[in-house]
């Protein structure tokens, strides 16, 4: 019995552990697909349209803004980000999740779409400010000057928290795993999104009477 595709909406600050999260969960199930974002800045080498981005031209973006085919949409340096609806609008059809990795101001237009009622939004926390910024060190990707830009992106990212459905606290990678599988595996069995389930109680019922 098939659920109605969900829209699973992961965010973080930087550093919580969100790709690692995301990369875990579609390794567990390889029925979700991972949103692929459409963007007006040039391809770099090695990215392939349709698998790393859409590319597309400013004019084609803006017509997709318009046409309302962009769930979600933010210009950042000059360039144009955006989760475009038909692929996820596909997925659903098939009863398969898309998992997007936006920030709140992104889940929020997701949330006022008109798939915003098939939305599963989920906010992973730090187990302390401390702890996010030591591991942002462990990296050793970044200067000590962005790693303090980072840290107080991350403050008002956390700010937003309130407004998820879920909030887990990634102090254990595996625990944190098992409490999002836990989500999916609930959501997916709600009664309003099990397709057919109407009709089966409905048999159930008839072979009750007979």
């Amino acid at each position: 019995m098939d659920h109605t595709g969900l829209l699973v909406i992961l965010s973080s600050p930087s550093g919580a552990g969100k790709s690692t999260l995301a990369k875990r969960l579609m390794e567990w199930d390889s029925s979700l697909q991972f949103s692929v974002s459409a963007t007006t800045r040039s391809p770099r080498p090695g990215e392939i349209h349709g698998q790393h981005y859409y590319f597309t031209s400013p004019d084609e973006f803006r017509d997709m803004v318009k046409n309302e085919q962009m769930l979600e949409h933010a210009e950042v340096f000059g360039n144009y980000y955006g989760s475009p609806r038909g692929p996820v609008e596909q997925a659903m059809r098939e009863g398969r999740d898309t998992l997007f990795d936006v920030d709140w101001q992104g889940g929020q237009q997701i949330r006022a779409s008109a798939l915003g009622g098939h939305v599963v939004s989920i906010f992973v926390l730090p187990p302390s400010l401390p702890e996010l910024e030591r591991r942002l060190r462990t990296r050793g990707q970044d200067s000590d000057e962005v790693i303090a830009g980072r840290m107080e992106k991350s403050r008002a990212e956390i700010s937003h928290w309130a407004e998820y459905d879920y909030v887990l606290i990634n102090e254990d990678l595996d625990e944190t795993e098992a409490q999002l599988r836990s989500i999916l595996t609930s959501e997916r069995l709600r009664r309003d999104r099990r397709a057919g389930l109407g009709a089966f109680v409905k048999q159930l019922m008839a072979e009750e009477q007979s």
